[in-house]
């Protein structure tokens, strides 16, 4: 737009201003773009004809009014060109692109490849010759669907596996053809008949689609020397409706069992009994019982010791028969909470032999034979002490009740003008030593005896060394320059052991 005068030499305006409009009329001098790229469409196999695949747009930067920008689509070339030349066609001014070719060509198993690459041209002009144009590739994948059942490769498999051993045994190998990268073509393994104890299980090889055939629990060669398993197959998805699983989706497994030689076996294990401690040497403990699971091969059992911590036990190699060669000790180290353990062996004479091992436990019931004993043995007071309970013994056994406290604390007999000390008994387990009158510095021997509540009871008779000290200001000399002060009885009965000796 314009605005237009007319003036003299002088600048005087003669006329005007008037507006003057000036069209600019388009040129075609812009092609078609296809600015939305990259072009990636699908379509199922099997689509019916005229199934749209995608649309293609293009854009011209001329007059939209014009035929500058008027566009018409057309395929250049299709790659690959089986199973037809021409297997779309793109609607000339939409740019929908549409399947033309029967359903049954449509079909990527049979094709070449499940991708197709179009060369889309856009013309301006309304496709006329003199119009500008621009191209542009439009990718068509063929999808897959599940119309292809897959089927073993065999209709019967073999597979040897030695008894009492797991694991995989065999892969059932089958073919698909659908596509590898979907459920179509994944496989779903299932045992229908043959595996009422659940001995086996099968589970699919994500690379390869085999089935792995595996055996989870061991199995038995005396029971079962042969297995057949019936196994389908199936895809993860559906197949299609008018698609069914056939004969070659099933198929059968041969196991052969190999007879292993088993070692024998313990009834029951681990076998238990109670014993009395201290026995004879000699008792018979228990006869064993283990027999061989290999009863086709009629072997026989030896038996032998395979860990006796205490070194108590035999055994006879032939029949069984446990027997002691020491006497049992319930207060042993080697016995934890009154039980005994010991392992045997009972090996088979297969080529090469097995060997089972069987647990004994032995609970060693008490009987009383540990006197008890005292605690603590030395004692100190000051020759000028005011309190004269000098000392708090303990007693403790070994063995159980009721073999063990109350216990009964006693002095032997004191000899002398004098009585020097005595004990009281404080509960069932202590007692309390009290000094009737100070004594001079010196050491004492104290005879005392403790006897247990067993039957027949047992004594201890042992000695309390009492130190009598001197104390000066909180500080207790011990040193024995004093001579030492024993009772008269324990005197006497040495004098009289030397008077024996003498003759």
């Amino acid at each position: 737009q314009l605005e237009v005068e007319v003036t003299d030499t002088s600048g005087k305006t003669l006329d005007g201003p008037v507006r003057l409009d000036i069209s600019v009329i388009d040129q075609n001098d812009n092609r078609p773009m296809f600015k939305e790229g990259p072009y990636i469409g699908h379509v199922m196999e099997g689509s019916a004809t005229g199934t749209t695949v995608m649309r293609m747009t293009a854009f011209d930067a001329d007059d939209a009014s014009t035929d500058n920008a008027l566009l018409r689509y057309n395929i250049l070339k299709q790659t690959p060109t089986k199973p037809s030349p021409n297997m779309f066609y793109i609607d000339p001014e939409k740019g929908d692109i549409v399947t033309v070719v029967s359903p049954v060509l449509l079909d990527r198993e049979t094709m070449e490849s499940p991708k197709y690459e179009l060369v889309i041209e856009a013309k301006d002009m309304g496709g006329l010759d003199v119009g500008l144009t621009g191209t542009a590739t439009a990718t068509i994948l063929i999808d897959d669907k599940n119309d292809h059942p897959p089927e073993f490769t065999k209709k019967e498999f073999q597979a040897t596996v030695k008894e009492g051993v797991t694991g995989v045994i065999v892969n059932l190998t089958v073919g698909d053809r659908d596509d590898p990268a979907t459920g179509a073509w994944r496989a779903v393994y299932t045992i229908i008949n043959g595996n009422p104890g659940q001995s086996f299980e099968i589970h699919t090889n994500p690379q390869t689609n085999e089935g792995m055939l595996s055996v989870v629990k061991p199995l038995d060669y005396e029971i079962s020397a042969f297995h057949t398993l019936l196994i389908k197959v199936e895809n993860e998805d559906p197949l299609i409706p008018d698609i069914a699983y056939g004969p070659s989706s099933t198929a059968t497994v041969q196991i052969t069992v190999e007879d292993v030689n088993e070692g024998p076996v313990f009834h029951p294990n681990p076998m238990t009994v109670t014993k009395q401690e201290n026995i004879p040497i000699g008792s018979v403990v228990l006869t064993v019982n283990a027999t061989d699971p290999d009863t086709l091969q009629h072997q026989t059992i030896r038996y032998s010791v395979y860990k006796d911590p205490a070194g108590w036990l035999e055994i006879n190699p032939t029949n069984g028969t446990i027997g002691t060669t020491a006497v049992l000790d319930r207060e042993s180290p080697h016995v934890q909470n009154n039980v005994y353990t010991a392992l045997f062996l009972a090996i088979d004479s297969g080529n090469p032999p097995a060997t089972g091992t069987g647990t004994l436990h032995i609970t060693l019931e008490d009987v009383n034979d540990n006197v008890p004993s005292l605690y603590p043995t030395l004692a100190k007071v000051c020759d000028d002490a005011k309190d004269l309970r000098v000392v708090v013994l303990g007693a403790s056994d070994k063995d159980l009740h009721p073999n063990t406290d109350p216990f009964k604390f006693e002095l032997s007999k004191q000899s002398g003008p004098e009585k020097l000390w005595r004990i009281n008994k404080l509960n069932s387990t202590h007692a309390q030593v009290i000094l009737l009158q100070n004594l001079k510095k010196a050491n004492y021997n104290i005879p005392i005896s403790v006897t247990d509540s067993g039957k027949p009871p047992l004594t201890n008779n042992t000695e309390l060394k009492l130190q009598v000290c001197t104390c000066k200001k909180s500080k207790m000399d011990c040193s024995a320059s004093d001579a030492l002060h024993i009772s008269l009885t324990l005197i006497l009965l040495s004098l009289l052991s030397l008077f024996c000796k003498s003759f």
